[in-house]
């Protein structure tokens, strides 16, 4: 299976709970890139399964848009505080999906690429906020994953 992760965009830092923040103009543009370099490089997920917080929403929302024929499921396990385990045993029931992108947050999202990678400190990788980057899973094991590429929305 091909693994996207992507961060949410730039969100507000303010608001009347954190599950409440949205993305601010700068991060709506960050979004809007993230869709349009993957529509211009053929990251087509099949799949796109979003956190149900509203910034990580509102960041699976533009990138969909921009890619014809994405599938998008907001999914209650991908909120704050994923864990590895928690995605490695829920990813069982799209099995189906060749590709498929995960839209979430910090920390969550460097701990399971260090994990997919078998790295032994998990922080050590940061994901920056829109941050997209590419696995090729062959096994939901510890380290049964390869990196395929990690690009900063700066460069996008």
């Amino acid at each position: 299976m091909k693994l996207h992760l992507l961060r949410h965009a730039e969100a507000e830092t303010r608001a009347t709970s954190d599950r409440s923040r949205r993305l601010t103009p700068k991060g709506e543009e960050q979004a809007v890139k993230v869709g349009n370099f993957c529509a211009r490089h053929g990251i087509e997920p099949e799949l796109i399964l979003s956190s149900p917080v509203i910034r990580a929403r509102q960041t699976a929302d533009a990138v969909a848009e921009r890619l014809s024929g994405a599938e998008l499921i907001e999914v209650p396990w991908a909120a704050c505080g994923m864990l590895p385990e928690t995605f490695c045993g829920e990813i069982a029931a799209y099995k189906k999906f060749s590709s498929v992108m995960l839209v979430g947050h910090q920390p969550d999202l460097g701990l399971l690429a260090a994990r997919l990678l078998g790295l032994a400190v998990a922080e050590s990788l940061h994901v920056r906020k829109a941050l997209l980057i590419g696995f090729e899973v062959s096994s939901w094991a510890i380290g049964g994953s390869r990196l395929e590429f990690s690009v900063p929305v700066k460069l996008m």
